[in-house]
């Protein structure tokens, strides 16, 4: 047995979204047909606590939405008119005490992104940078969020199919070792859709974390090691 969450939006003001730990079978290996049999084990066991409109979004998901909406594939439009994933954005954006941002990952892959080995050997993170903005580390997720929000607003389509789900997962997030997941962040965006506060809420950085912080302590631990 393992155990992974699905995130269900809210509407409730100091809650937009709910994790849910979920138990079901695991089928070891790394083929992408083994890591589909845990996910379809993952989604009966949602299936049973009253959820039937679960997606999966990561690259291993059987739903085509679910792929584009990886954060490896899903595109952030820069103010230059390129379009770069998600992942190349937050990797690209992180300051640490002996380097960064490193801009230049915004032209590699994002798997090369992610793996690049001066975002383990800068020390430590302390601010993330966007557009020559800075965001802060707490609430934990916020910059994530407001990268994989932000590009799901610039693709309505996508975004318009999302809103039929009403809870989400990913396979390959672990909260033992990681803050960010692209599940949550896509909860989050129904949340805040379907309670009309979208727009408002992403308008600028400041009434984005001002909306967030009550989730974001709430939800995952303010440890920043963890990023």
């Amino acid at each position: 047995m393992a155990v992974r969450p699905l995130f269900v939006p809210s509407i409730e003001k100091n809650s937009l979204i709910q994790r849910i730990d979920l138990g079901f079978q695991w089928h070891a290996g790394m083929a992408v047909t083994q890591k589909q049999k845990s996910i379809r084990s993952l989604h009966e066991s949602a299936l049973k606590k009253g959820f039937e409109r679960v997606l999966e979004i990561s690259s291993k998901s059987e739903n085509p939405i679910g792929v584009k909406l990886s954060a490896f594939n899903l595109r952030y439009r820069l103010g230059d008119g390129r379009q770069v994933s998600v992942e190349n954005i937050y990797q690209a954006g992180k300051c640490f005490e002996r380097g960064g941002p490193f801009v230049e990952l915004l032209d590699k892959t994002p798997k090369e992104a992610k793996q690049d080995p001066r975002l383990s050997c800068s020390g430590s993170l302390i601010a993330f940078d966007l557009n020559g903005e800075a965001w802060p580390l707490i609430p934990v997720t916020a910059f994530y969020d407001w990268v994989y929000l932000s590009a799901l607003r610039q693709s309505p389509l996508l975004a318009e199919k999302l809103m039929g789900f009403d809870g989400f997962t990913d396979i390959e997030f672990n909260p033992e070792r990681s803050l960010n997941c692209q599940a949550a962040s896509a909860a989050l965006f129904v949340a805040l859709a379907r309670g009309g506060e979208l727009e408002a809420t992403l308008a600028n950085r400041d009434s984005f974390l001002r909306r967030l912080n009550p989730f974001g302590a709430k939800l995952m631990s303010a440890q920043s090691s963890l990023f």
